[in-house]
């Protein structure tokens, strides 16, 4: 297979609910997973990683006013602390697909604890508070690709 051909299966694969691909052509084979494998190949190396940062961002969310008279009343105005993600990549909310998410809505952070992983270019990034404080929202489903400065997360300031 061609570079251009892989690359476009990739990119299937991060845009669509597909885990794992896997592709024999011409007696090669292929394998793309959206997800990091303990089984397989073994390495005496651990797969990199780097720690960034999410620069938080203060802002305070007002009510929009209803498009139609029989929409419900706009949910009151919070303020906190909204985490962005400082990349492209795919969102992770626990380290493996079987462990415990970092976060939960209702945990309490400190500055510095690591609240996810970005997936970018098979390098896992770990995102970091930037403030203590109490997680009220999640703003992204686990295993979903997320976009340079997205918001991530709602915290409340401690």
């Amino acid at each position: 297979m061609r570079e251009e051909e892989i690359r476009r299966l990739i990119k299937i694969v991060e845009e669509s609910n597909i885990g794992e691909l896997e592709i024999r052509h011409w007696g090669r084979t292929i394998k793309i997973s959206k997800y990091a494998s303990n089984s397989g190949y073994s390495n005496s190396t651990p797969a990199p990683s780097a720690h960034v940062t999410a620069a938080p961002t203060q802002v305070q969310q007002v009510p929009a006013a209803p498009e139609h008279a029989e929409e419900k009343p706009a949910v009151t105005a919070k303020s906190g602390t909204e985490i962005k993600s400082p990349m492209v990549g795919t969102f992770y909310r626990a380290p493996a697909p079987d462990a415990d998410p970092y976060v939960e809505v209702g945990h309490t952070v400190k500055k510095g604890q690591v609240l996810c992983i970005i997936e970018a270019m098979k390098l896992m990034n770990e995102i970091e508070s930037e403030v203590d404080g109490k997680i009220v929202e999640i703003l992204v489903e686990a295993a979903q690709p997320v976009e340079y400065n997205q918001p991530l997360f709602m915290i409340e300031p401690a």
